[in-house]
């Protein structure tokens, strides 16, 4: 069956008998705290590779709450000994299901640098302790469940899992790996933000309904052996075929348009056949009225096809509208494996009351004294929104959290702040940020339902800004002067990513924040100068960036504050040459920056710019074997080098750089001058500095097994 369309609303259930139990001051870790709250069982065990932060800026927290919420008994098993199955027991076995994430980062990329070199921390750790959790955090602990108690069903989601529901190039191990879905052997996986799935999941489980056997739910991931009677398949399996006198719906159609597809019965042999239907006529129709799903190039294609792979990747991208997404279909082998179309977005009733849930916004008691750097980070913040319609092609949350801004209420933003300046140890009066994905996408959507549900553009605001999207930021400046005004607050600071080129939509917004709300430096994300790379991000030209900094320090100035940008950049992202990466190491140095810390591009599961890398070709265009080919620095010699350009002013790098100009016919660079990029020589008595780290070498996802 397909999908239902119309949600029911998050808290409107009928709560499970175990309500009367009432919230738990913090979700059970252990058999002691379940006997002191007077249960006998979970019903359901969440396990989670971070700490356990009862604060809404952890996923685990937060879907522990929300179904408790619903009346279930939730523990929490986090960071376990995952060498056996012994820790996954600590609470004995769920009744109707585990719940297993790698926390609120993905597993690879929280142990791994971009170069592959290990991290010897992690910020989601008592301490910042590394190495507490497994690589493949997801499988892994899936495995020890399914080895702890064999019958009882698995529900496996957070990024790691959304990033990984279909084949996907894995950086680590260099190659196409399959669905996680197969390797976790999971029942059934959750995507996004996965209140909606998890919430109807837990309620059928607790009447009796088999989880392998949902199949009907949004935001959902599961295996099947073959596509039910029925359904109309539209196949995009194949690029640079001739297409059939009636042809199937165009994956690259005009972002403007959407085309629906029919089942028609004949009146000999009821063939099914698909049709493209005008936008006028497609509108009428209920989106998952349709029994139609998109067949994907099969897993064993894109591990040998790099084109089919970046074509796979479009496809899934241009699918990802809740409005008009269809299913998809990837066979993996003699399997099948099914997405359903994203979860319908939160109402903003529905986001407050997941947000003013009793959360204790502390760390369990379990931890004591230790410190846990990500939750001191956001101690003091308060997140107001959801989603990011910018689309840049190097950021997993648009494949995570969606296009379509979730926003919370004015009034729930200010009671949030009252319950920090009233509960939160340590707060000196200071809101460290009012933000999310993005800190001025609040309340910005499409000015028309219709238009939204029916698009299919990758970003509102590239390469031009949509002239249907709100880009009123004056919601936000009353906001923000509300909160200050809040009894105890001293100081308001945004720390979250801020889109510059929306941010100069409102000229009065910038003022708000320049004169109010920057602690002396404002962090940005221009990423490159350069329009070869900036066209592969989908990010702004840097004329943007100078528009907003002209602002920045007008507004700056007029508040009498001496007050800095300190832009952000990424080195080696696909279509970037070494020639862009001298061009931006000469603007930094025009315009006087020295950057501390730089990030090479790191290919993330699923996202554009890592099908981009993989395959050498632009998904964002339509993909054939004569499309664009897209150049990718790879090695790392040549991963270094454009690192190097970024920190052009450490003598570190100056042997690099000076080798790589003389090789590109730029020796005019190298001298004293202002002009020049790096000097002759190195500084007297310069000795390198010594390597740090251990290079990785391989993964299997899986630790060591203990000799029995």
């Amino acid at each position: 069956m397909p999908p239902a369309d119309a949600p029911k609303h998050l808290f409107s259930y009928r709560k499970y008998w175990a309500e009367c139990f009432g919230p738990a001051p913090y979700l059970p870790m252990s058999r002691e705290e379940m006997d002191a709250l007077g249960w006998d069982s979970c019903d359901i065990i969440l396990v989670t590779g971070d700490a356990y932060v009862d604060h809404p800026s952890f996923g685990m927290a937060v879907i522990g709450r929300v179904l408790e919420a619903q009346g279930f008994r939730v523990g929490i098993i986090a960071q376990p000994d995952w060498q056996s199955a012994e820790p996954f027991t600590v609470l004995g076995e769920p009744n109707l299901f585990f719940g297993v994430a790698a926390g609120n980062m993905d597993s690879m990329i929280n142990r791994y640098t971009a170069d592959r070199r290990l991290r010897h921390d992690d910020a989601y750790s008592p301490n910042n302790e590394g190495g507490k959790r497994p690589d493949r955090a997801v499988i892994v602990y899936s495995q020890r469940c399914r080895e702890a108690y064999r019958n009882t069903p698995i529900v496996v989601g957070s990024i790691e899992a959304s990033l990984r529901r279909i084949a996907h190039y894995d950086y680590w191990s260099d190659k196409v790996r399959r669905s996680i879905l197969l390797d976790s052997r999971a029942d059934l996986l959750v995507y996004g933000n996965a209140e909606r799935a998890i919430v109807e999941i837990a309620h059928r489980a607790a009447s009796g309904e088999a989880i392998r056997e949902i199949r009907n739910l949004r935001g959902t991931a599961f295996v099947r052996k073959r596509i039910p009677d029925g359904w109309t398949v539209v196949d995009s399996s194949t690029i640079d075929t001739p297409g059939p006198v009636e042809p199937p719906i165009d994956p690259y159609q005009d972002t403007t348009e959407t085309s629906e597809c029919k089942t028609k019965q004949s009146e000999a042999d009821e063939v099914q056949t698909v049709r493209v239907i005008d936008p006028l006529s497609a509108r009428k129709l209920k989106l998952m009225d349709d029994r139609c799903v998109i067949r994907l190039p099969d897993y064993d294609t894109v591990r040998k096809d790099p084109v089919l792979y970046a074509h796979a990747a479009r496809v899934l991208h241009l699918e990802t509208n809740p409005g008009n997404a269809k299913p998809l279909v990837q066979r993996h082998g003699d399997r099948e494996v099914w997405l359903n179309p994203p979860p319908i977005p939160l109402t903003t009733e529905e986001l407050d009351s997941v947000f003013e849930l009793p959360y204790q916004r502390k760390p369990h008691p379990v931890y004591g004294d230790a410190r846990i750097p990500a939750y001191e980070m956001i101690r003091f913040s308060v997140n107001i929104m959801r989603g990011c319609f910018g689309g840049c092609t190097f950021c997993s949350i648009t494949e995570h959290e969606g296009r379509i801004i979730q926003s919370r209420s004015h009034d729930s933003i200010v009671r949030e702040v009252e319950n920090i300046r009233d509960k939160t140890p340590g707060f000196t009066g200071v809101v460290s940020d009012l933000g999310g994905p993005t800190a001025n996408m609040w309340r910005l959507n499409c000015k028309s339902k219709a238009i939204e549900e029916n698009c299919r553009r990758l970003s509102c605001i590239h390469p031009n800004i949509c002239k249907s999207l709100n880009t009123d930021q004056t919601p936000l400046i009353d906001l923000y002067r509300d909160v200050r005004d809040v009894e105890g607050v001293k100081k308001v600071l945004i720390a979250s990513g801020l889109r510059y080129d929306l941010a100069v939509e409102t000229p009065e917004y910038v003022k708000e924040l320049v004169t109010h709300h920057v602690g002396g430096y404002l962090k940005i994300a221009p990423e490159h100068t350069e329009d070869g790379p900036l066209s592969k991000m989908m990010k702004p030209g840097v004329g943007t960036y100078d528009a907003f900094k002209k602002l920045f320090d007008k507004y700056s100035k007029e508040a009498g504050k001496e007050q800095f940008l300190i832009p952000y950049f990424i080195a080696a992202h696909p279509g970037t040459s070494d020639k862009d990466m001298m061009n931006l190491a000469l603007w930094l140095k025009r315009n006087g920056f020295r950057a501390d810390q730089v990030q090479a591009f790191y290919p993330s599961p699923m996202a554009n710019a890592t099908a981009m890398y993989h395959s050498e070709r632009n998904p964002l265009k339509k993909v054939s074997r004569k499309s664009e080919s897209v150049f990718t620095a790879k090695g790392l010699k040549q991963r270094r080098l454009h690192k190097a350009f970024l920190r052009y002013h450490d003598p570190e790098n100056w042997p690099m750089l000076r080798d790589a100009l003389k090789s590109m016919g730029r020796s005019d660079l190298i001298g004293f001058g202002k002009k020049h990029l790096v000097p002759p020589r190195q500084p007297a008595g310069w000795k390198p500095a010594k390597a740090k780290g251990r290079m990785l070498t391989q993964h299997t996802g899986l630790p060591p097994r203990r000799q029995r």
